[in-house]
């Protein structure tokens, strides 16, 4: 039995190649991106636990204790110097916030990320 041999034309694989380059490129992108994030929640997380429990501390404790979470987390020292605690009367609440940049710096792509994490429980 003869077997012809016939040429492969190139183009589902580098269609293929291609596809991969796309994938890996938006998942580098993401990750990178995704990063700043996941960094802004857990801070938003802290903030909020720290509401919730806000009515047996007192604002020292509180500033101390998030602190503490920013260096954790490894935001910028800005995050600190800018976290404001504040209490009203009427409505009976507290307030946490701050405000901060993260700049992420990646091929073809260089941007500063403006976030403003923000807690709000009554007492």
């Amino acid at each position: 039995m003869v077997r012809f041999l016939t040429s492969r034309r190139g183009a589902s694989s580098s269609g293929c190649l291609l596809s991969l380059l796309i994938f890996v490129a938006a998942l580098y992108y993401g990750v990178n991106i995704g990063e700043v994030y996941f960094r802004y929640y857990r801070l938003l997380d802290e903030m909020q636990t720290e509401t919730r429990i806000a009515s047996g501390l007192d604002d020292g404790t509180i500033r101390r204790r998030i602190q503490a979470a920013i260096d954790e987390i490894g935001l910028p020292q800005e995050t600190g110097s800018n976290l404001v605690i504040r209490r009203t009367a009427s409505p009976r609440e507290i307030v946490i916030e701050t405000r901060y940049g993260e700049s992420v710096s990646l091929p073809f792509f260089n941007h500063t990320f403006s976030l403003h994490p923000r807690a709000v429980q009554p007492l």
